[in-house]
Order: C-alpha cells, then structure tokens, then sequence
C-alpha cells in the first residue's frame, strides 16, 4: 500500500523513509445500474457478524435502482474472521478507504460522489473514517457523505468531515439512542452537518428482514420494523439526493 501524501509529508519533516506495504486483499460485491455512467457510488460496511443479505443483497439493489454504484466490502473471509462483536476492528476504517480508491478507478463511476454507508459496527467504523480530523485527513481521496445505520455514537465526537446522516432506533439495547443525542450536543459546531433520525419504537438492525421474527444475539435484541425501515430507507434517499444534487 502506497503512502498517502499526507503521510509522506509528515515523515519528511521527520527525517523519515516510508516505504509501500502490502495491502490486505478483500472480497467485494459490485453492483452497477444500466447504462455509461459515470454515476456516484456507495461503499458498504457490514454489521460484526459479517454480511448478512440485506446488505450484500437488498441494499445494492435498492440503491442500484436510484442510480447508485455500490461495493459492499467483505472485511471478514479474507481474513478469516467470523465475527468481531465483542470488541471493534479499526482495519475496517482502511478498508473503507481502499474501497474508496478501488472503486474511483472506474470508468463508469464518478470519483467526486462516493460515500460511504455502514451498518452497526460497520456504521461505527463509519463514523470513525469521515470524523474531522481523523483517518479522512491520512487519505488522498475523501468520501463525499456518509451514513451510519445504528452505529454506537460514543465512539466519535460529532464532528465530521462531510455530511453524514445517522439512523438510530429509540428502543436499541446495543447502540443507545441517547448516546448519539450526546453526541450530538458535545459537537464543537465544527466540519459538515450532521443529521440524526430516531425512529420510534425500533430496535437494532430494524432495517433487516432477516430479523422480522426478533432475536437475541450477544445480549441484545435485534428485530425488523417496517415503519422504521421504509422511513429510514426514504430519510437515505432523500439525504443523498441532498449532497449528490440529483
């Protein structure tokens, strides 16, 4: 992996050589609409549990059919990894940006409108990539927007890099609500805006058909709620109407 000019900046003025390393190899998943393009993009980030369908499956196809390209990036098999949900997985954040990079290659996408969208620990991972001042600053290329689907808000401190929506549920026991809404009050006012919808009445992973029958899974409840979830899908589309001006 070649370093950024940021980083080869900084090691300058230190007296240092950085040298490229190699890259961790990733699956992915692409999904295109009809048609030349160029069009703006999506970056997908999986839950801890690794890809469920409705982010390998239904989300490209929903946001193929708006007219988005999307990568949902498989940050787990190549790996060899099952899952990380006792503890965050900070590589994902680079994944995220190598995604950014892979996809901005493309004759067919335009790499001036790419965002980034996670889910639960992809969503934390999320906020951490496009957070002012952090890893968005190490990078040669930045995300135009992002969005954060029940993402834990206390990992990240409002301030962010771009205009980044996050959708929480008001009744989630692993990604509270309340702390997003401290989050949002701690922001310093700084960096883009930030939007933060919370649905009445949902639990985590309430966009997720897979759980229409709810379940407990490591301590906590996740279940499927279609108000939420059809509110939530129009919240999305509407917000990257906004930043792509389509």
């Amino acid at each position: 992996m070649k370093p950024t000019p940021f980083q080869e900046r900084n090691a300058q003025r230190n007296g240092q050589v950085l040298k490229a390393s190699p890259g961790t190899m990733l699956k992915g998943y692409l999904t295109r609409p009809q048609g030349n393009g160029p069009f703006p993009a999506i970056v997908v980030l999986h839950g801890c549990a690794g890809i469920l369908p409705s982010v390998k499956e239904t989300w490209p196809e929903r946001l193929s059919s708006w007219g988005y390209a999307v990568l949902v990036v498989d940050s787990f098999s190549t790996r060899g990894i099952h899952d990380t949900c006792h503890g965050l997985f900070v590589d994902r954040v680079y994944d995220a940006y190598g995604a950014l990079e892979f996809l901005s290659k493309y004759s067919f996408v335009d790499p001036q409108r790419i965002a980034l969208m996670g889910f639960s620990a992809g969503g934390i991972a999320t906020l951490e990539a496009v957070q002012l001042g952090g890893a968005e600053q190490l990078m040669e290329r930045q995300f135009k927007a992002a969005i954060a689907y029940y993402p834990i808000c206390s990992a990240a401190n409002g301030d962010m890099a771009v205009p980044t929506l996050i959708l929480a549920g008001e009744l989630d026991d692993w990604s509270p609500a309340q702390k997003c809404r401290k989050m949002m009050t701690q922001r310093s006012g700084k960096g883009s805006p930030v939007q933060l919808d919370v649905y009445s009445g949902a639990r985590h992973a309430f966009d997720t058909p897979e759980f229409k029958t709810g379940i407990e899974a490591y301590g906590h409840r996740l279940e499927y709620n279609a108000a939420a979830a059809d509110q939530s899908i129009s919240d999305v589309r509407v917000f990257l109407r906004r930043v792509f001006g389509d």
